[in-house]
Order: structure tokens, then C-alpha cells, then sequence
């Protein structure tokens, strides 16, 4: 099993901890990326993934091995602190980037076969929209289970969190584990996901973006062909 963890923060905090956690209980091959270190470009809005091509990004290179490992992935986790209730400013320049990758452009076909988890701690609250941050990108990619966790720890950093708190925190996480184990090599997309990849189908017959229409007639996705088998 291969893990890409992305952290939304280049500190090691709470979040961070939880994370790794998770990647070591499922005991496969990790590949981790810290934002902004790793990356830390804002789109600038150009829109040349969407006309055009996404290599024509300014910051294509850049974030081309965190893309690979992306696509390379058996589990995705993104995982981001609640900043004002939401993702932190890094992670969302970093979703940002892959808005060409949403099911209404020209999704990647591997996402259709992955599992992926949001993680979000605060001192308080707003687990719930950070979350909702990420797992909306996770969707709209394609992918076809996404698991949330998010919980107040009542700290400022790990070292601070109560060890009754880190107790029940391993408990989930373990049985989050487990799940992601159990499901490995089993998943298929849901309803939901078969329901909005037609109507993107649909879409892409009438053709409005060039670059789109074009990418779906090469994969066959107009016709009979699925990104799923």
C-alpha cells in the first residue's frame, strides 16, 4: 500500500501527529509533503489548465512530484489544522492548483480507485468545514471514498494534548485503519459519484471547453468507456 500524506502546515503539530499515525497503522510505503515548504505558490489565474494545458501552469514543475505521488497512491491523506474554521492558506493555494483536475475538466482516472481522509485538529472547533475544505477537492477528483476526522484537543501543540485525549485519538484511528485495510482493493465509486461523472458526461458530448472535450473523447468516456472497471 502506498501513502501520500499531504500536511497543510510545515509544522509538526497535533494534525501532523494524527497523520503520521494513521500512515504507520497501515503500515505501507509513505511519501510526505509539508506545505508551503514543499509548496507554496498561489494560482495566479491564468486558466491555462482549463483552456489549454495544465503543464502550461507557471508552477507546473513545481508541483509535479507532489502530483505524481498523488496519482501513485493506494490512500491519500490531507491533513490541515482548522485556521478561522477553515484549511489553512497553504493547503488551499495547494487545492487551488488542481481545479483542472474536477470531474467537469479532465479528472485523472486513477482517483476513481482510491480511498483518501481529511484529518483537521483545533483547540475548539471547526473541524467539520475544514474538512468539508478538502473533501470536497477529494469528490470532485473522482475519488470514491473519503473518510473525516477531525477533533478539538484543546492544545496548542501535541505535547500539550492530555493523555486520555491521545488514548481515545488512537482508539479511532486504529479502527479508521482497520476500515482502510479492509477496503483495500475494493472500492468502487458510489452513486454519487457515477451520477455526477454522467451528467459531467453529458456535458463534455455538447462540448463548451475544447481542451475538456478532447481528453474525454481520448479516454473513451463519451462512449462506453468508464474510469472504473
Amino acid at each position: 500500500m502506498k501513502i501520500a500524506i499531504i500536511h497543510g502546515q510545515s509544522h509538526k503539530g497535533s494534525t501532523y501527529h494524527i497523520a503520521r499515525m494513521l500512515a504507520e497503522k497501515l503500515k505501507g510505503e509513505i511519501t510526505e509533503f509539508f506545505l508551503p515548504r514543499d509548496f507554496g505558490a498561489f494560482c495566479v489565474g491564468c486558466t491555462s489548465c482549463f483552456e489549454k494545458s495544465e503543464t502550461l501552469c507557471p508552477h507546473y514543475e513545481m508541483l509535479k512530484p507532489i502530483t505524481c505521488a498523488l496519482d501513485q497512491a493506494d490512500v491519500i491523506i490531507l491533513a490541515s489544522p482548522v485556521y478561522v474554521y477553515h484549511v489553512t492558506g497553504a493547503m488551499k493555494a495547494f487545492l487551488d492548483h488542481y481545479g483542472y483536475r474536477w470531474m467537469v475538466h479532465r479528472p485523472e482516472e486513477r482517483m476513481f480507485g482510491k480511498q483518501a481522509v481529511c484529518i483537521s485538529t483545533a483547540a475548539g472547533g471547526g473541524m467539520k468545514s475544514t474538512n468539508r475544505d478538502m473533501a470536497d477537492s477529494l469528490f470532485f477528483w473522482g475519488v470514491p471514498k473519503i473518510y473525516r476526522y477531525g477533533t478539538g484537543v484543546a492544545a496548542v501543540s501535541w505535547s500539550q494534548v492530555g493523555g486520555r485525549k491521545k488514548k481515545q485519538i488512537e482508539k479511532k484511528i486504529s479502527e479508521l485503519a482497520w476500515r482502510i485495510t479492509r477496503n483495500e482493493g475494493k472500492i468502487r465509486p458510489s452513486f454519487k459519484t457515477r451520477l455526477f461523472f454522467g451528467i459531467m458526461r453529458q456535458m463534455q458530448k455538447r462540448g463548451w471547453n475544447e481542451a475538456d472535450v478532447e481528453y474525454w473523447k481520448e479516454k473513451g468516456w463519451t462512449g462506453k468507456a468508464r474510469p472504473w472497471k
